[in-house]
C-alpha cells in the first residue's frame, strides 16, 4: 500500500496515461469506503486518485493546527511527490470545501470541480447546531454524536434494510482519534466563510450535487456554491440523505464521469 513521504496513504487506479482525477472524502471517514463504488466507475476513462485525509484511515496524523488551506496543500504535496501536475479534484463534504481552497490558493493545478454534498452559508441557527456539535465532540469522541449524525446521513429505509453496511460506517468513524476527529470537525463548522463569494471568483468547469433531504449541505446551499461559480452545473438527487453516494451510487458516478468525460473533451 503506497504511503507517501509526510504519511498520506493513497490508492492509484485506471489508465496510466489518462487525465487525473483526485477524490477527496469527508470527515471521519476513508477513502475506501467512501469510494469503493464509485472509484471503478470514474477508472474506465480517468487516471483516479484516492487518498486518506491526515489521521484518517491509514494515514499519519497532521503536523500542526489543521485548517483548510493546511489540507489543500497536504493534497498539493501528494501531487507533487507523484508527480501530478494538475487533476480534476471531486469532494465529499469537507473534501467538497478542500477542493474549492486548492482551486482558490492552486488555481494551475486543477482542471475541474465535483462538488458533492459540501455546505455553504448556514444560517444563524445552523451554524449553532454545527458549533454544538464541535463541542459534544471535543468532549465525547465521535461516539457522543454518532446516532444523530448516522440519522441523518442515511435515510430510515436504507438504515433498516442495510444494517451491515451502516454498521461498517459507524466503526470506521468510531476509530477515529478523538482529537483529530475534533480538529476536522471544527474546520467543516468554522472553515465555511473562507470559500463564501472568493475574489476573484473560482474560474473553472464545475459540477456542484447534493440530495433533496441533505440537511447539513441542503440544495439550496449547492445552488449558491454554483452561482459562485460560471457556468456550473447543479444536480439535486431526490429522496437521499448526506451519504446518498454510498446508499445510491449510480446516482453518483455516472454523471460525474458524463460531466468529467465532457470537460476533459473541451480541454482537449
Amino acid at each position: 500500500m503506497p504511503v507517501s513521504s509526510d504519511g498520506a496513504f493513497y490508492n492509484i487506479a485506471g489508465p496510466e496515461n489518462a487525465t487525473v482525477v483526485a477524490l477527496i472524502h469527508g470527515l471521519g471517514l476513508t477513502s475506501e469506503i467512501t469510494w469503493k463504488s464509485i472509484m471503478p466507475c470514474l477508472a474506465s476513462d480517468f487516471r483516479v486518485l484516492c487518498y486518506d485525509l491526515p489521521g484518517h484511515g491509514l494515514s499519519a496524523m497532521p503536523r500542526g493546527r489543521v485548517d483548510l488551506t493546511m489540507l489543500g496543500n497536504h493534497l498539493i504535496a501528494l501531487f507533487d511527490e507523484i508527480g501530478v501536475t494538475k487533476a480534476s479534484l471531486v469532494g465529499f463534504s469537507l473534501g467538497g470545501m478542500i477542493n474549492r481552497r486548492v482551486t482558490i490558493d492552486h488555481p494551475g493545478r486543477v482542471s475541474a470541480l465535483a462538488i458533492l454534498n459540501s455546505p455553504h452559508e448556514r444560517g444563524a441557527q445552523q451554524q449553532k447546531l454545527v458549533e454544538k456539535r464541535v463541542l459534544e465532540t471535543a468532549k465525547g469522541g465521535p461516539q457522543a454524536t454518532i446516532d444523530g449524525t448516522l440519522e441523518r446521513w442515511f435515510t430510515p429505509s436504507f438504515r433498516y434494510d442495510h444494517p451491515e453496511v451502516v454498521e461498517s460506517v459507524r466503526n470506521v468513524v468510531l476509530s477515529n482519534n478523538h482529537e483529530n476527529y475534533a480538529a476536522h470537525r471544527r474546520v467543516l463548522a468554522e472553515g465555511v466563510p473562507e470559500l463564501i463569494r472568493p475574489c476573484p471568483p473560482i474560474a473553472k468547469p464545475a459540477i456542484v450535487i447534493t440530495c433533496e433531504h441533505d440537511s447539513g449541505s441542503t440544495p439550496a446551499m449547492s445552488n449558491c456554491i454554483s452561482m459562485e461559480i460560471a457556468d456550473a452545473e447543479t444536480i439535486v438527487v431526490p429522496h437521499l440523505r448526506h451519504l446518498g453516494l454510498i446508499e445510491n451510487p449510480e446516482l453518483f458516478g455516472p454523471p460525474i464521469r458524463k460531466f468529467l468525460n465532457r470537460i476533459h473533451a473541451r480541454i482537449i
